[in-house]
């Protein structure tokens, strides 16, 4: 695998992912589109959340335990959320430099017990983070707003 692609690709879907979160207003952030569901605000930090323990735990085990999430009172403002995600994702991105196209390939065994190409196990959080970009896109489209054009 090319892990300039790989490094690449994912920083296509952070300018999306970023992007769309900016698009938000801070008054929008605990709106939520059903009862059960996450909050604006809870979606946002839901994706730094998971990047730090996939990536920060489990794919550079960076950090030896599994990290809380994110107090959402802590966050008041959207910008304070772009702020986490940055912070989050500047570690990840650190980690991917060190990374060659053999380091990429190989298997690897994240504290959890799972075995799988770092890959396999890198894709998965990508996938993650497209999935709730589009989540947040469709919020946009119920606020009545345009969501991500991607």
């Amino acid at each position: 695998m090319d892990v300039a692609y790989l490094i690449a690709h994912w920083e296509q879907v952070r300018t999306g992912l970023i992007e769309t979160v900016s698009k938000f207003r801070d008054e929008e952030l605990d709106w939520k589109p059903f009862e059960a569901s996450r909050t604006v605000r809870e979606m946002m930090l839901h994706i730094a959340h998971e990047e730090r323990i996939e990536f920060g735990y489990g794919i550079s085990q960076e950090i030896s335990e599994f990290p809380p999430e994110y107090d959402a009172d802590a966050y008041p403002t959207v910008s304070s959320i772009q702020a986490a995600l940055e912070l989050v994702h500047e570690r990840t991105r650190r980690h991917l430099a060190t990374l060659d196209d053999d380091a990429v390939g190989r298997v690897i065994t994240t504290p959890r017990g799972v075995s799988n190409r770092r890959l396999e196990l890198i894709g998965h959080v990508i996938e993650h983070e497209i999935h709730h970009r589009g989540e947040l896109s469709l919020v946009l489209g119920l606020l009545g707003r345009e969501g991500l054009d991607a």
